[in-house]
Formats: structure tokens, sequence, C-alpha cells
């Protein structure tokens, strides 16, 4: 009892001291301004810049072909006898099904624009509902898969309904940190109309690769092969898709994280220590030098982060179920090792610092872990709501599609529904990423100098501080309870052994 109660004393110092210690770090700054050791900016990641480039222009001209193939004629190319004999016929034009994916295009562009102009007066509520009605809007999916003999795709749809159901039951508590957060993301964005303007050029950007890409995709929906040659080539071209908008939305990220960043340092974008045109230089770094760190950290980031917070979600409800806590726990350390080197927060290092992209996310993570903002980190949930927000868009969009392709061709609406989903998931994320943006910028700063954020605002550093003191202390309970019950078990063990 007196070795727990000793644990208990250093744990609960612990805490303290790490809270201590992040506001005392801050008494460096109290003057309002701070120097930033930043690295030459030389280019970084070159070679997954050049996979990138080379991907592009090989995907492009894959694209054209299989898109005029068919186009007003059937097989123009006369590509057809090269898998006649592997597949069968089933012959269409690149025109029938090219409009379905306009239509996702215009509906995710229309989703995301509305949300960046709704964006400072009701993206709290907006953000809410998208949380809510998701459970629901996967399950009416489900049902109108089943309703088309789709027995496979409903069953897919009833399990994401659950598992988004079973998510957001887990971390319900956590909802209003998160709400909070958001909230405050979007009042510093909302001050930044430039950010806004780039993200609606990049979603212009966006679109005239789609159009290339849909041509392409409606082709292979329209060709002569059967169901499996076409969903391998689909895959492949989604994947493609998937990584071009991860590399669009985080370039965005880093731009906007390069601005906030700046404000956040320099006291105000009034300042008269703010640099001269700080958006252009921002977004120069981010299309040159930084541009193969974004390409490389946006093959593997979004996929890590999505694991993490499923783990996460499972791991606090499992209870005292040790065999099921020792294999979530595995995956969970598994996962925590990559995004030591796989992580969003590094965006902003490459941002402001110009380093490459694993130095950046190693660099970030050691810093939470070493000031204690790793812990609110990992009890903030804005990451995950702002997907919901993404993928309720997307399916919104994919919706649209599906019903018109069910009225041309009933066999083909998966094909079209689910691409088209994609295209709008990227689109809206183009807007989402604005806040995300915010949000990692405003833990970095936290996690480098708390004073930074109490200058911009006092109330929501103290509700911060308060927070990350309650979720340490909470740490050092699980700690205390897991060394009480190990010495419980090894005591036991000890009897038993004796009695023998």
């Amino acid at each position: 009892m007196n070795d727990s109660q000793s644990f208990s004393s250093t744990s609960d110092s612990a805490s303290i001291a790490t809270v201590d210690q992040t506001v005392g770090r801050s008494q460096r700054s109290t003057d309002g301004s701070q120097t930033i050791a930043i690295e030459s900016r030389n280019w970084r990641d070159v070679f997954w810049l050049g996979i990138f480039i080379i991907h592009l222009v090989g995907l492009g001209f894959v694209l054209a072909v299989l898109g005029i193939n068919r186009f007003k004629k059937s097989d123009r190319l006369n590509i057809d006898r090269y898998t006649e004999r592997l597949w069968e016929n089933k012959p269409g034009l690149t025109e029938t099904y090219w409009p379905m994916y306009a239509v996702a295009g215009g509906v995710g562009t229309v989703l995301g624009w509305t949300w960046l102009l709704l964006l400072g007066s009701h993206a709290n509520q907006m953000m809410k509902v998208s949380v809510h009605i998701l459970t629901t809007y996967l399950a009416v999916i489900s049902v109108l898969c089943f309703w088309c003999d789709q027995v496979f795709w409903g069953v897919a749809f009833a399990i994401a309904a659950a598992i988004q159901f079973l998510y957001v039951i887990s971390v319900i508590d956590r909802l209003p940190f998160t709400m909070l957060v958001l909230q405050k993301a979007v009042k510093m964005v909302w001050g930044l109309p430039e950010v806004m303007r780039v993200a609606y050029a990049f979603m212009g950007v966006m679109l005239l690769w789609m159009a290339i890409w849909s041509f392409g995709a409606a082709g292979v929906v329209a060709s002569s092969m059967g169901d499996s040659g076409r969903w391998w080539l689909l895959v492949v071209l989604s994947v493609s898709l998937f990584w071009t908008g991860a590399v669009l939305c985080n370039t965005v990220h880093v731009i906007v994280s390069g601005m906030v960043f700046l404000v956040l340092i320099h006291d105000g974008r009034e300042s008269g220590s703010m640099p001269h045109n700080p958006l252009m230089k921002s977004l120069r770094y981010a299309v040159t030098t930084s541009l193969g760190s974004i390409c490389y950290g946006s093959l593997f980031t979004a996929a890590i982060r999505t694991l993490r917070w499923e783990i996460r979600g499972v791991r606090s409800k499992i209870g005292n179920n040790e065999c099921l806590l020792c294999c979530v726990d595995f995956l969970f350390h598994l996962v925590e090792t990559l995004v030591r080197f796989f992580n969003k927060y590094a965006y902003v290092q490459i941002a402001v610092y110009g380093k490459g992209f694993n130095r950046s996310a190693r660099d970030a993570w050691e810093l939470f872990q070493s000031t204690g903002v790793e812990a609110l980190i990992a009890y903030d949930c804005s990451g995950a709501v702002l997907l919901m927000c993404t993928l309720l868009g997307g399916l919104i969009t994919g919706t649209c599609s599906g019903v018109w392709a069910y009225t041309k061709s009933k066999d083909r609406v998966i094909m079209v529904g689910s691409t088209a989903m994609l295209m709008g998931m990227v689109l809206v994320g183009l807007a989402m990423v604005v806040v995300e943006s915010a949000v990692t910028s405003i833990y970095i700063c936290y996690a480098e100098d708390p004073l930074l954020i109490h200058r911009w605002d006092a109330e929501f550093f103290n509700q911060m501080s308060e927070t990350l003191h309650q979720r340490l202390q909470h740490r050092s309970a699980r700690a205390r309870e897991v060394l009480t019950h190990n010495n419980l078990n090894g005591h036991a063990h000890t009897q038993e052994t004796l009695s023998v």
C-alpha cells in the first residue's frame, strides 16, 4: 500500500510538473516576439516528388487512352482484342457515364464551397449534424444496396454503420472539448480570408484533374471487360485519385499551417514584425521545395491516422478482458510507432522549418511527448469529426451519381457510385483541411510556447491547460491501477507457490 501511495504521489507530481513545465516554457516570449531557427529551404524528399510526377504523366496517358477508346465509337483504338479472350464483352460508350462523374464533381464542389461559405456562422452546427447523421446515412445506403440485390455492399455499409455508431459512443465524452478546439480553429481561419481563396483555387485545380480522371474512369466502366477486370482497373485509378487528392489537400494544409503559425507567432496579422506577403511565401515553399515531402507523407498518413482512431476507440471500451486488451495493445503500440514517423503535425514543421517529412513527423511527436501535450492530442477527436464530415459529403455525392446510374444501367451502379463517392470526399476534404490545418498549428504552438495561445485567446488557453492537467492525472490513475493489479497478481501467485 505504501508503494502504491508513493507511486500515486510521484505520478500526480509528475503530471503537475509537466503542466507547469509547459506553462513555464512560455516565459521566454512575454515580449510578444519569437525567434525561429528556420533551416535553409533545400529541396526535400525529391525521390517521392519524381515518383508522383511520373505517376501523373503516365496515368494521364492511360486515362486518355481508356476514355478515347469508347468515346462516340465502340473500341475506337482496337483495344478489345487484348481482352476478348479473358473477359466477357459488355459494350458501352464513355459519354454514357462521363456526365454522371460530372454530376459528382459538381455536387462535391457545391458541398465544399458551401462548407467554406458557412464556416464562420454555422460550422459548429454542421459538424455536430455530420457526426450524428453519418450512421443513419450509412444504414440507409445499406438498405438500398440490399434492395438493389447488392448483398456484399449492403453488408459492407451495414458494418460501416455499426463501426461508426460504436466509435461515436466510445468518444462521446470527448466531443465537447473537440467542438471547442474546432470552434477556435474556425475562428482563426475565418480571420484569414486569403486561405479561403487558396482552398477555392485548389478545388479548381482538383476539378481539372478530375475531368481527365473521370474521362478514363467512364471509359473503364463502359469497357468490354467483365466485372472483375473493370473493378481491378477502378481500384488502381481510385488509389491514384486518393493520392493526388491527398497531395493537394496536404499542400493546402502546409500553406494554411504556415499562415496560422505566423499569425500566432507574431501576435496578429497586423503586427509590424509580420513578414511581407506571407501567403505567397507559404505557397511558393509548398509547391516547390516542400512538395516532395508532401507527396511522401500523403501516401501513408491518412490510413495510419484512421487506424489509430479506431484502435483508440476500441481500447477505451474493452474493460477487464485481458486477452482482448493484450491483442489491442499490441496493435496500438504498433500504430503508435508508425505515428511517430507519419502524422499530420509534420506538415506544420514542413511549413515553418522546411524539414523533410520523416524528420518533421518525428520532431513534432517528440515535442508533444516531452511536453505532455500528446495526452491532449490523444483526447481530441477533431480529425475524426472532420473525417466524418468528409465521408458524409462523399456519400451524398456518390448517392447522386449512383441514382442516375441506376436509371441507365443497374449492374454498374456500385462502380459509378463508389468512384463518385471518392471524388466527393476529395473535394469536400479540400474544404475541411483548412480547419484541420488550424487545429494542428494550434497544438504545435501550444507545445512550443503556450503563451502564443494565451495572447491569442486567454480563455481558450486556460481551458486547454485545465484539460491537459486532467488527462495527465487520468493517465497517472490508470498507471496506478495497472501497477496495483500487477502487484496483486504477483502476490497471489507467490501465495499459491508457497502453499504448493
